[in-house]
């Protein structure tokens, strides 16, 4: 069976622009996200709010090359970044002082990826 990736016009064009921006920047942690999302649909990754919350600390920023869940909740201020938001998650999200914001906002922010958190 031959190996087609994702068919979602807007996640290859995504995939794209995080391979020209890690070649651009000498960055690897693009590309790193570019193959995790490029994953069969059934293996991409799914976050919870409460694994955030676990796992992180008041101002850190994590990137999810997946989707982002509601269950659970947030109670320190974090920036996620992220391919899919639940409506809960980003409203907990913003609820707790936090950022839900496309990858692409991040790689705008953050070109060359330090301090960033990839969750799966």
């Amino acid at each position: 069976m031959k190996r087609t990736g994702p068919t979602d016009i807007n996640l290859r064009r995504l995939i794209r622009y995080l391979r020209k921006k890690s070649n651009e920047e000498g960055v690897k942690i693009w590309k790193d996200i570019a193959w995790r999302l490029e994953r069969p649909r059934r293996r991409r990754a799914e976050v919870n709010i409460s694994r955030i919350n676990r796992h992180t600390k008041e101002g850190d920023t994590v990137i999810v090359p997946g989707s982002v869940l509601g269950a659970g909740k947030l109670e320190h201020r974090v920036t996620v970044a992220a391919w899919k938001f639940s409506e809960k998650a980003r409203e907990k999200i913003v609820e707790a002082g936090g950022e839900a914001i496309t990858i692409e906002e991040l790689i705008e922010r953050n070109p060359k990826g330090s301090g960033v958190i990839i969750m799966e």
